[in-house]
């Protein structure tokens, strides 16, 4: 019986939506797992009154999606200190290769920060920068002028 042709946009959607749920059906959600740490970033939370509570990001290694038909990867995240209590859970981000799943989950993992300071309410710092420094933007680092990197 020929496979009938659908659309790449629509198949990625339908098979992203449909994920959760067959881990929870399977019994086999790896989102409470990080699994080796490659990166963290150390953030403080900054109250109205000034005063700073750490907050932690970790990410961890990419690794193939045992659930995929397609090859598809994932990558666990995890916020530490910013939320209420159990809002410490491991969450994944999945592409279709290790590197989109590393840069979806830092992506992920900046929108859920923000969301999370927006309800606290607090203001997040990192050095000062714009984004946390979970976003990379060359011409930012070096000013107006692009320079030898530029394409």
């Amino acid at each position: 019986m020929p496979t009938p042709e659908v659309s790449p946009g629509a198949s990625r959607e339908r098979f992203a939506m449909t994920r959760p749920a067959a881990r929870r059906l399977r019994g086999m959600d790896m989102r409470n797992e990080i699994g080796e740490v490659v990166a963290e970033r150390q953030l403080e939370a900054v109250a109205a009154d000034g005063s700073r509570t750490p907050v932690t990001v970790r990410f961890g290694r990419p690794r193939p999606d045992e659930l995929s038909e397609h090859g598809d990867w994932c990558c666990p995240y995890q916020i530490l200190g910013l939320g209420e209590e159990g809002e410490e859970t491991v969450r994944v981000a999945f592409g279709v290769d290790s590197l989109q799943a590393l840069l979806l989950s830092v992506y992920r993992a900046r929108l859920e920060l923000e969301e999370r300071a927006r309800t606290a309410p607090v203001r997040l710092d990192w050095l000062g920068l714009p984004g946390l420094g979970l976003t990379v933007d060359p011409d930012q680092l070096r000013g107006a002028d692009p320079g030898p990197m530029a394409v």
